[in-house]
């Protein structure tokens, strides 16, 4: 079972904590992580883009001139995709991309995920997280004293409105909580910080 130290806020060792291997130490599956990845993505996009065809351009019925004796093409109107103004040939219309995966791979996901951060070092337990008021200043120092403040995935047991908007102005910093957590998250951001107690309902959730 992997060890792994546990900092205070000052950035300091105070302790040292056994992580569930069934968690954070089975073997990678890059394909289970990959297709959570691109299902992530593609469940974020709208779809609501849109382009009138032919049939929905406004005008254009009569032909630009006589069929014969002008030297040019014939045309039968103005509304065909080559005309300017005319209809976009095979034009988007809304359409929903929602993929889903199965609950067993998605799980497996994640937990590849996590482990991946254990392996490369990057993952930081912090004893706690908790801020008096909302001070962007405060939640920098900490970050700093992590030796993380560039890209960072913050994670909390529960949502916490002083951590959550002290940290909103960070750029390269998310803050979420354990039943939010992703794949993409995860592996998007170069270190994973996440305090004890967060640690146990994850291993909670998913051995």
């Amino acid at each position: 079972m992997p060890n792994i130290d546990v900092y205070d806020m000052n950035g300091k060792v105070v302790d040292n904590i056994t992580l569930d291997d069934k968690v954070f130490g089975i073997e990678i599956n890059e394909t289970a992580m990959h297709s959570a990845v691109v299902t992530h993505l593609s469940n974020a996009r709208q779809g609501t883009q849109s382009a009138k065809t032919r049939g929905e351009v406004r005008g254009g019925k009569a032909r630009p001139w006589r069929q014969k004796g002008t030297g040019r093409a014939r045309h039968g109107g103005t509304v065909q995709p080559q005309w300017t103004g005319g209809g976009v040939a095979f034009a988007p219309k809304p359409r929903s991309y929602r993929k889903s995966l199965n609950k067993k791979l998605r799980q497996l996901a994640i937990k590849s995920a996590l482990t991946s951060k254990v392996a490369d070092g990057s993952m930081i337990v912090l004893d706690k997280l908790e801020f008096d008021e909302i001070k962007t200043k405060r939640a920098v120092e900490v970050l700093k004293n992590l030796n993380a403040s560039e890209s960072t995935l913050v994670v909390m047991p529960a949502s916490d409105e002083n951590v959550i908007k002290s940290t909103d102005n960070l750029p390269g910093i998310k803050t979420t909580v354990v039943n939010s957590l992703n794949v993409y998250d995860i592996l998007k951001y170069d270190k994973f910080v996440i305090t004890r107690e967060a640690v146990g309902k994850v291993e909670e959730v998913y051995v």
